[in-house]
């Protein structure tokens, strides 16, 4: 690894630091084989791997967890540095976490005995579904419907783009209850947030998607899909506020995920200069290769300084209720942005060679540009950013 200066930042404490090398010793012995032709069964061993190294307990929270509640600076650097070394396996980390983020966060305590301690041991999959066909970055869309019968929900309605859709043990699933929505129930407060497993009867996975960066992916359907009132999680009407409090933890961790794509092309695309050779020099005698290595260092270390405020600041003000929409959001569109552009410029430097399948930064162009979509789009960002600022300046 070419820089390991950022772990003495302000933002981080010397346990974090112990983390992040205690985790790039381990993927170095461990990671070396993550990726297979045969993507689910990759990455259900990612997940026992995981688990069973002990990292996906700093993915939960609660008695199961690491810590008592998620440290969002603990998973932006597990993330940064997985995914450095192996896509599939950040993917397969971030998902345990995204997946039970809600029962974490407001789930009972029966809910949070029953699945936690499984998913940080990495004997039960997690899956978070939220986007619809007509309803990814407007939530308030959504048609999913749950309707209570006795003592349980009906779901009925489709689901899409759902990571670990297919090999998920369980899935959190949000529905229109239409509680509070207004007419019809229609808005973001009448949608309700439930666990349902994946051997519920009128579930079924519709659809496995394919993707240029393989993982796990599918369509999901709910015909008369019966599940228990005990598996809704918070109150009926809640599930936008589950949501949205969910994604603002991990979506600072898509950013750290991007600074592990970013860091691995930079060393790439360093080792690339300094030994490939160009009209009797080698590529980093260039005055032009050396401007592009410096903006693409100095990029970095600018989305990171973002990055890691915005876990701070969701550690330190938990206490206090302060949310983080804005840094959080601030983080995510900068350094999936700045992440494709160094990629890029490190493809550029291989030539034709980086465009070969299984080059290292032929994988990471294809890993990177999905982070620039999921958890809310690069537009949905500013929107976001742009919103909070009007939103302070008039009160």
């Amino acid at each position: 690894m070419a820089d390991r200066d950022y772990l003495d930042w302000p933002f981080l404490e010397p346990r974090h630091r112990t983390l992040a090398l205690e985790l790039d010793a381990w993927a170095e012995e461990h990671l070396q084989d993550a990726h297979g032709s045969d993507v689910d069964a990759a990455c259900r061993a990612l997940v026992s791997r995981l688990g069973s190294g002990g990292w996906l307990r700093h993915a939960v929270g609660g008695t199961a967890g690491a810590t008592a509640e998620i440290d969002s600076r603990a998973i932006c650097l597990i993330r940064e540095t997985l995914a450095r070394h192996a896509g599939l396996a950040d993917f397969a980390f971030a998902m345990q976490g995204l997946g039970s983020g809600a029962i974490s966060l407001f789930g009972s305590a029966q809910q949070q005995d029953a699945w936690l301690p499984r998913v940080g041991s990495g004997e039960a999959i997690a899956a978070f579904a939220l986007s619809e066909p007509q309803a990814g970055s407007d939530v308030a869309a959504m048609q999913c419907a749950a309707r209570l019968d006795g003592d349980a929900y009906v779901l009925d309605g489709e689901k899409t783009w759902i990571s670990n859709g297919g090999i998920a043990d369980f899935y959190v699933v949000f529905a229109r209850t239409g509680n509070g929505g207004g007419e019809g129930g229609r808005g973001s407060r009448g949608i309700s947030a439930f666990i349902v497993e994946a051997g519920a009867p009128g579930f079924h996975i519709a659809e496995r998607i394919d993707v240029i960066a393989p993982h796990p992916l599918a369509r999901l359907r709910f015909e008369g899909c019966r599940v228990p009132l005990t598996n809704r999680i918070g109150d009926e009407g809640q599930g936008f506020k589950v949501a949205m409090a969910t994604l603002d933890v991990f979506r600072t961790s898509v950013a750290a995920a991007s600074l592990g794509f970013a860091r691995r092309a930079l060393d790439e695309a360093l080792r690339r200069a300094r030994e490939r050779a160009m009209f009797g020099k080698t590529l980093a005698d260039f005055q032009l290769t050396q401007a592009k290595l410096a903006q693409m260092a100095t990029g970095i270390d600018a989305a990171a300084l973002l990055t890691y405020r915005a876990a701070w600041m969701q550690d330190v003000g938990k206490a206090q209720g302060k949310r983080v929409t804005k840094e959080a959001a601030m983080a995510k569109l900068t350094a999936t942005e700045t992440a494709q552009q160094v990629i890029d410029a490190a493809v550029q430097m291989f030539g034709g060679q980086g465009v070969v399948s299984g080059e290292t930064v032929e994988t990471l162009y294809r890993e990177i540009r999905a982070l620039r979509i999921y958890e809310g789009a690069s537009e949905v960002q500013l929107l976001i950013i742009a919103r909070e600022l009007l939103a302070r300046e008039e009160s």
